[in-house]
């Protein structure tokens, strides 16, 4: 049933590539996988296998990456994605030896791969269950890991009908969890190889934030022209996000606004300049002597965005409205308060940073206004939001070193 339904999705995925460039970029690159790996993997060397779905569960690995790179130099590291958003972005990182697309989850290229491959050791990133990949790592002893993972009752393991599927959760070697509620539901199964580890992103976005990365442009656009203005930043933002946030904007002149759209093609940020009423500038074209005088900036290229909240006073995550919202530790670290839409019910950090009055949520194009305005009459609310945002990033420190420690202790994690 299960190399069905991938042979069902990677049908669909052929079926839409005409007329999907994510979809023609995967298949190209899932193309060239096997020769990307026959071409550039050291027979002579050990390798450590990183897999992640996309962009955002690379960033929660990288932490990891980067202190095995630092602390074990004899390892090299293999890095797969399966989404083009991941790979396109991250193609070009240094802290991998080699970077490639993971093909569809067939087993003659489960065999194919790990035949060529051959690591050591494999590590999957927070949701990411490929049953043959799995079941294969498992036939040749090859310790497995899954790190900042979340398990959810709802999830297919977990079902009446999931029994089977159930099972490629015994391909792990050790289970390192974000929350209690995962190693409670895992237990209740029968796993008891887990460790709470918490989430590996607070360690990233903490060491963005000590890194002091300046970004000239957009610090030249923060220097206020008028004393009261105030610095709006809104991150990943969507079509509905943008429907409640332009309208306030272009009403109060005592805020600029810095926006980094999720979408930044020719057409969706043509649509987005048409929206704005106040001067606006792209950071691809801007201009560092006229750029102090503009009131809205808009990000359009990638890569920015979790340094420029540094320049920020209060944030606006994108998502909210949508499938869910989008990384609210990336602002919290500069100790800033938040807002995002109402779709965060499966976001933990989001949930907690509520509770601690470090953000707020926003369900509708009026409340918007509502908590934009109580922040700004009571700017101790700024304050104290802030503060709140910030201790709750640093008091969640240290997945990183958990994990390691546990992987290449002198007596490794093993069930």
């Amino acid at each position: 049933m299960y190399d069905i339904a991938i042979a069902l999705y990677a049908f669909i995925v052929r079926l839409a590539s005409p007329f999907n460039k994510k979809a023609q970029k995967m298949l190209a690159g899932q193309k060239k996988t096997f020769s990307v790996l026959a071409e550039n993997i050291d027979p002579q060397a050990r390798y450590i296998w990183f897999h992640a779905a996309s962009l955002g569960e690379f960033e929660q690995g990288r932490p990891l990456i980067e202190k095995i790179r630092e602390e074990k130099p004899e390892y090299k590291i293999l890095l797969t994605f399966f989404s083009p958003s991941g790979y396109e972005v991250r193609k070009d990182y240094a802290g991998a030896d080699v970077i490639c697309y993971l093909p569809f989850d067939y087993r003659l290229n489960a065999q194919k791969f790990l035949d060529l491959a051959k690591p050591e050791i494999a590590i999957f990133i927070k949701y990411e269950f490929w049953t043959n990949y799995l079941n294969h790592l498992k036939k040749r002893n090859v310790p497995t890991y899954i790190i900042s993972a979340i398990f959810r009752p709802n999830q297919i393991f977990f079902r009446w009908y999931g029994y089977k599927y159930r099972n490629v959760l015994n391909n792990f070697n050790w289970f390192f969890v974000q929350d209690e509620n995962s190693l409670k539901l895992l237990k209740r199964f029968n796993h008891n190889n887990i460790t709470i580890s918490g989430d590996t992103r607070f360690d990233r976005v903490y060491k963005i934030f000590k890194q002091e990365k300046h970004l000239p442009l957009i610090e030249k656009f923060a220097n206020k022209t008028e004393e009261k203005q105030l610095i709006l930043i809104a991150g990943s933002t969507w079509d509905k996000d943008e429907e409640i946030l332009i309208p306030f904007f272009n009403q109060h002149p005592e805020i600029k606004l810095i926006i980094a759209p999720h979408e930044i093609n020719e057409s969706h940020i043509t649509q987005l300049k048409n929206r704005i009423k106040r001067s606006c500038t792209l950071y691809s074209e801007s201009d560092e002597k006229e750029i102090e005088k503009t009131d809205c900036l808009i990000i359009d290229c990638i890569g920015l965005l979790s340094s420029a909240y540094r320049y920020g006073e209060i944030a606006y995550i994108g998502g909210g409205f949508g499938v869910g919202i989008h990384n609210v530790l990336e602002a919290a670290v500069y100790g800033i308060p938040i807002l995002f839409g109402p779709n965060y019910g499966k976001f933990r950090e989001a949930k907690e940073l509520i509770a601690s009055e470090g953000a707020f949520s926003v369900s509708s194009e009026n409340d918007f206004p509502a908590q934009m305005n109580n922040l700004l009459i009571y700017p101790e609310l700024i304050r104290k939001a802030g503060k709140e945002a910030n201790n709750y990033v640093i008091n969640n420190l240290g997945a990183t070193q958990k994990i390691y420690d546990g992987i290449f202790s002198t007596n490794p994690l093993t069930p």
